[in-house]
């Protein structure tokens, strides 16, 4: 199944039409023994460069990974790279999947920023090393793709919403749909501090998901509340200042977000999700928090 979905009224499936995908159990961190700011991507970065306290990021790190283990997956770390200072955001480079035979593949990015487009080859090695195979976008067809920074897979189901508008080109999803053969939700963004998909939308459950709604057009809008049950809304201050939505729900049930989001926090309760509150305070300042952090893979 094919095809590249870009308003409410072409959507003619419903997710449980879609085939089922087994939800991933490993996470890969990538060790922030370099990570600081050190040039300006994203708006976020503003006024912090060389302003990370490195022990305090170690730290935060450290809670974080401990944070995912508890809750059962299985942790995997890689050593961070020396002029790569935002290769601990390991979700950005690239778009892994396991297809219904069980083989392990993984689509490599294209990175925006000059500066993170070495990040690639070194996740690509590691990929390789735990079996996966490794496929690439055709540059003459598509600039950029920004891996699990824009594609997400819907909780449970062989189906991608990916944006498009600042760091992802929007043809690279045609070539995305052929190589997975998969359907695509794409969504355009529009808020350049919500330069990511996963900066505005977070996978909870099969039916439930958290966004930023400023960050997309009412045609995006109208394509995710035809196909979330439960769409659970974050304002603007814990969205941009707290990056509440860059939190990750691995396993359907328990949320890992930034500590002090006290709207979205309630509302995740109310909606039967166990909150688990991080720090990660001094990953802010570079533009990215729990869901940048880590890679989840099978």
């Amino acid at each position: 199944m094919t095809k590249i979905y870009t308003s409410a009224d072409q959507i003619d499936f419903s997710i449980s039409d879609i085939p089922s995908m087994p939800v991933p159990a490993n996470v890969l961190m990538v060790k922030p023994t370099f990570f600081d700011v050190e040039y300006i991507i994203n708006p976020h970065m503003h006024g912090h460069i060389g302003g990370v306290d490195k022990v305090r990021a170690d730290h935060e790190w450290e809670l974080l990974r401990d944070g995912f283990s508890e809750l059962g997956l299985n942790i995997h770390t890689l050593e961070g790279e020396k002029n790569l200072p935002d290769m601990v955001f390991c979700a950005n480079q690239s778009l892994p999947f396991v297809d219904e035979k069980g083989n392990k593949k993984a689509l490599m990015g294209i990175m925006h920023a000059s500066q993170r487009k070495g990040e690639v080859p070194v996740i690509e090695k590691w990929y390789q090393k735990q079996g996966y195979e490794t496929l690439h976008l055709d540059p003459g067809k598509t600039r950029t793709f920004e891996g699990m920074g824009d594609a997400l897979w819907h909780f449970k189901r062989k189906l991608l919403w990916g944006a498009y508008g600042f760091r992802t080109s929007q043809n690279a999803y045609e070539q995305i749909s052929q190589l997975f053969n998969t359907p695509v939700i794409a969504l355009e963004l529009v808020d350049e501090k919500f330069y990511h998909l996963d900066t505005c939308m977070c996978m909870l459950s099969e039916q439930s998901v958290l966004i930023y709604p400023g960050a997309f057009t009412n045609t995006g809008l109208e394509m995710i509340h035809k196909l979330f049950d439960n769409v659970i809304t974050a304002n603007l201050y814990e969205a941009e200042k707290l990056f509440a939505v860059n939190a990750t729900c691995p396993d359907g049930k328990n949320v890992l977000i930034q500590q002090g989001c006290t709207d979205v926090n309630k509302k995740l309760r109310d909606a039967g999700f166990i909150v688990h509150e991080y720090s990660t305070r001094e990953y802010l300042k570079s533009g990215g928090s729990v869901f940048c952090m880590k890679l989840m893979f099978w």
